[in-house]
């Protein structure tokens, strides 16, 4: 999916400084989330072209000033696009982060290694905890997930803080639709999804449960007893099959 993705330049003229000039500023917004970055640079703001982002005048310093900026565009969109061709979790934050230090911030937690290690201790508790089939549904869960990941996000992986109600009730339409689970079926995975999300909860990783609106439970399965008729048939069958060719 792509997101909203726009720079900008703008003069903080509340910031003016005793010769005059006033500090430009960087503003990057991703999907609604801004950030800003001086670009330790000063102009009169008189000089300043808001609508076409640049210094006005034919001064080598402008010219200068022009390029600089220029080039610090071109630094961000290069950053975005390799963030964007790894997959890494693509926000204002992580963008930033990227651009001034090189590496995501510490702080960002992304799901699917959560999911992996979870995933891991149940194998390494198989036959003394838990059983092989549990292990086997966290990995079909894991597998759903990354297929949502690309099928609604186009990504392989995402921030935890990114999991909100609308990520669940998208997983849950996709569950149905995409991978035509019934109601039961659908619930069991996202019961399976929410485990993982109980543990950045408990870690401090999540403030608020994206589970919390979420309302779908499983249907009662009514099971049908065998009549009478149908008894009888089962007690006179002969169930000896020959394993002999006529």
């Amino acid at each position: 999916m792509n997101k909203f993705f726009a720079v900008l330049f703008h003069v903080k003229k509340s910031k003016v400084t005793t010769n005059g000039t006033a500090p430009i500023f960087m503003r990057v917004t991703i999907d609604g989330e801004r950030i800003e970055i001086s670009t330790k640079r000063l102009v009169e703001p008189n000089k300043w072209n808001a609508a076409g982002q640049k210094a006005v005048g034919t001064t080598e310093a402008i010219r200068s000033l022009n390029v600089y900026l220029k080039t610090l565009e071109q630094k961000v969109y290069e950053v975005h696009r390799k963030m964007m061709e790894e997959q890494e979790p693509l926000t204002a934050s992580t963008l930033k982060a990227m651009l001034l230090g090189g590496h995501k911030p510490a702080n960002i937690k992304s799901l699917i290694p959560i999911f992996k290690e979870h995933n891991q201790r149940i194998a390494d508790l198989v036959g003394k905890e838990y059983s092989k089939g549990t292990f086997d549904r966290y990995e079909t869960s894991l597998k759903h997930t990354l297929d949502f990941l690309l099928w609604k996000y186009n990504l392989t992986d995402i921030d935890i803080k990114k999991i909100d109600n609308e990520f669940i009730t998208s997983y849950d339409f996709y569950l149905r639709s995409q991978r035509n689970c019934n109601n039961n079926s659908t619930v069991k995975y996202l019961k399976n999804f929410k485990k993982i999300i109980l543990i950045c909860i408990a870690n401090g990783w999540l403030e608020k449960d994206p589970f919390a609106k979420y309302k779908n439970k499983v249907n009662e399965v009514k099971r049908e007893f065998l009549n009478s008729a149908e008894l009888e048939i089962l007690a006179t069958k002969n169930w000896l099959v020959s394993v002999y060719p006529k």
